[in-house]
């Protein structure tokens, strides 16, 4: 049985005064029990609109989303709102903690709407989903005296307090760095692992991505099946070398009439890095007499241009 399936999705809006925009057009997922999905996607490619649809929080235009293989346009608003409160956990790039409150405070407001023991008990469930993610000695820290990694943990405490079956990560890393960044990812496996949740992983980042078992791509609103040998797990030595000042990857430009004239910088961007597996703040140099391809400085192998 699977955990939440789409099937035929498509996504499409009218704007006022304008024709009909398809957002997302006849988008196949199921996520198993368990699962680790990564799907990554430039900005405008529709990522938001699925993980609304994923998160119960819309509605298809037309195809089936089933959750648990019931259909989720059988229930009521109401009813998709409670199964959403008690079955997904949200984590989102920017941390929405509640100002005024503490940590302690913040993990604790979605076991307000719980019943019975858990009601009661919910200030030491929310202590020891803080002292899980590390943060037991700041319990009674207002929000802007946290770090930034901090209040990512305090916000993925608050989403997973109520022991989801699915985890939404929407591009979680987007406001920390590289570091405080893999260290977020590496909590938020290691509670998904030991609560047995699913994991769906929106990014534009391909090193977030790699980490999944399972890897899409999402492009113009088609969400395709991504079989990449760079995303593939990273290695240590893969993190120790992308790290910043740590021999970090280059993209090698054959032709140098795409460079500036005067300071040899080839124009790119961060979507282009992307799709050939580099970090977004990857240097670049030009080299005449190189071949069409995109190369890792100290690394002999080669890749492919996507």
């Amino acid at each position: 049985m699977s955990l939440l399936a789409l099937r035929e999705v498509t996504r499409t809006v009218i704007p006022q005064d304008q024709p009909a925009l398809t957002i997302l057009s006849g988008v196949d997922l199921t996520i198993e029990p368990g699962d680790h999905v990564s799907i990554v996607g430039r900005s405008g490619s529709g990522k938001s609109t699925l993980l609304n649809l994923l998160g119960l929080l819309d509605q298809p235009t037309s195809g089936e989303i089933t959750f648990d293989d019931k259909p989720v346009r059988a229930l009521s608003a109401a009813r998709r709102d409670r199964l959403r409160g008690a079955a997904i956990g949200f984590v989102f790039q920017q941390f929405n903690l509640l100002p005024g409150r503490t940590a302690l405070e913040n993990v604790t407001m979605p076991l307000l709407y719980s019943t019975g023991r858990t009601f009661w008990r919910r200030k030491r469930i929310a202590a020891e989903m803080l002292e899980l993610v590390g943060l037991e000695h700041r319990l009674n820290s207002m929000p802007d005296r946290l770090s930034g990694g901090e209040q990512q943990r305090v916000a993925i405490a608050r989403s997973l307090v109520r022991g989801p079956r699915l985890i939404l990560a929407d591009e979680p890393t987007g406001a920390l760095d590289l570091d405080t960044g893999q260290s977020v990812m590496e909590l938020i496996d290691d509670v998904a692992t030991r609560t047995g949740a699913a994991q769906v992983v929106i990014t534009h980042d391909p090193m977030i991505a790699r980490r999944a078992r399972r890897h899409f791509r999402l492009d113009r609103g088609i969400l395709t099946p991504v079989d990449d040998p760079t995303l593939e797990p990273l290695t240590r030595r893969d993190r120790k070398e992308m790290a910043p000042g740590a021999g970090a990857a280059a993209l090698v430009v054959a032709d140098p009439a795409v460079a500036h004239a005067g300071d040899g910088a080839a124009p790119t961007d961060s979507d282009a890095l992307a799709d050939l597996g580099f970090a977004p703040d990857a240097p670049l140099r030009v080299e005449p007499s190189a071949p069409p391809v995109a190369t890792a400085s100290g690394d002999a192998s080669e890749q492919e241009d996507a």
